[in-house]
């Protein structure tokens, strides 16, 4: 059982990894080399061997491993990333890298997405170390940089530079997972991850023929990338339900007392109520216009325009998202990845989710965990490249109003001094018997 020392830590670890800014503006302007520091002698601390590594200056990852009890039994990755996406001071209420703890919450970037799974971590650890527990696995922590762009100067870079490093691996734990979800109507959901679309970030691109902007002109590339873009934005993806997805609308239909017709999910997400949430954006793809960039001057007509889009597609419909957007974008208009990862999907009837249910459930026996895969993406999608498979699991038990989904690169991002304590004693619990 975690300690009070640990119960402790993981507030002090949350709030001083959140005063270090590790901002990530994408293309390589970040630096989290201070957080890497910062966790790594955390881990010294706790008797580990903490590696840091680099793809470039400053983009730091940290790799330790904690040899567990039996020898024969395959290894467990737990990761986090400690970069985050920018926040605008002047929006929020407590500034954003403060770290301040006011009233039982700890405000700040990161305070979910994801230093609060990496104060956990460091903090299970730690008490372990003063207890002389050993897992019965061995126990892989990785701390990574980049999660929030492209994961080149973090998982993906260990996972193609740093394989042996991780050696033994077959699951993963990280983010987005076993946290409450209030339904509205009192009952308290625990959503643990077993799947993720896969990412397709595209660049269109339309070439016409520039001209003045008084003339008429029937080869305009803005014109063209408009309509594609248009068609895109307008699509109706059809339903793709993947196994994940099934087992979560079972589930729950089954906590709602709801006969499960997979004939009409439109229809049983309408019954589900809120609780639609977890599922609605993962029964289907979708491909939403994210940004337009054509033209320098109002009377001139620019010879290119480009569009990006934010893609997502479901396990195994890769092929089929390739299809349709080779449809949509027409002859005039050319598209291609601007980043690609795949989609996963890992089994909600393996031992180590039973495990993962079990620990939250001795925490929150009020409450009811399903499965659901996420709309987004996570570094488990780098790792997957070594055999891994991922879950999310980033325990957390939150109070009614504070809607944990908004918080993810958020204004006002926060998590509960009491959450935290929950998440380190479920991770914990899962660790030990994991």
């Amino acid at each position: 059982m975690a300690d009070e020392q640990a119960l402790d830590e993981v507030v002090t670890f949350t709030s001083d990894l959140i005063r270090i800014d590790t901002t990530n503006r994408g293309g390589g302007d970040c630096r989290e080399r201070p957080a890497a520091e910062y966790a790594a002698a955390r881990l010294a601390e706790a008797g580990l061997e903490p590696v840091l590594l680099e793809r470039a200056p400053g983009r730091t990852n940290v790799v330790a491993r904690l040899e567990g009890s039996d020898p024969s039994a395959d290894a467990l990755l737990v990761h986090g990333h400690l970069d985050v996406v920018p926040a605008e001071a002047a929006d929020w209420s407590v500034h954003p890298f403060s770290g301040e703890v006011r009233d039982g919450v700890v405000w700040g970037r990161g305070a979910v997405d994801m230093k609060n799974m990496d104060a956990m971590i460091l903090a299970v650890v730690r008490a372990w170390a003063r207890q002389g527990v050993r897992p019965r696995r061995d126990v892989v922590i990785a701390f990574t940089a980049d999660e929030e762009d492209s994961a080149e100067d973090g998982s993906g870079f260990l996972a193609d530079r740093h394989a042996h490093l991780f050696e033994g691996c077959t699951e993963g734990v990280s983010e987005s997972g076993a946290f409450t979800f209030h339904d509205g109507d009192g009952r308290q959901l625990y959503p643990i991850a077993a799947g993720e679309r896969g990412t397709g970030w595209l660049k269109l691109t339309a070439r016409g023929r520039a001209g003045h902007g008084s003339k008429v002109n029937r080869d305009n590339a803005v014109t063209r990338l408009a309509a594609a873009v248009t068609r895109i934005g307008e699509h109706e993806w059809p339903l793709r339900l993947t196994p994940t997805v099934r087992a979560a609308l079972t589930e729950l239909a089954a906590v709602y007392g709801i006969e499960t017709d997979l004939t009409d999910v439109d229809a049983l997400l309408d019954k589900l109520g809120t609780a639609a949430k977890l599922v609605e954006a993962t029964v289907r793809n979708s491909a939403n216009p994210t940004m337009l960039d054509a033209g320098y001057k109002v009377n001139v007509i620019p010879g290119e325009a480009v569009a990006y889009v934010d893609g997502r597609f479901l396990p195994g419909t890769e092929d089929e998202f390739r299809a349709t957007l080779d449809r949509l974008t027409g002859p005039d208009v050319d598209w291609e990845f601007h980043h690609r990862e795949t989609a996963l999907q890992s089994p909600v009837d393996s031992p180590t989710y039973r495990r993962m249910r079990a620990a939250v459930e001795e925490f929150a026996p009020e409450g009811q965990v399903v499965p659901y895969c996420m709309s987004g993406g996570t570094d488990a999608k780098q790792f997957s490249r070594l055999g891994i498979t991922g879950y999310g699991f980033a325990p957390l038990k939150l109070p009614e109003g504070l809607d944990y989904q908004a918080l993810f690169h958020g204004v006002d991002e926060r998590v509960p001094v009491e959450a935290l304590h929950f998440g380190v004693r479920v991770l914990d619990r899962f660790l030990r018997t994991a």
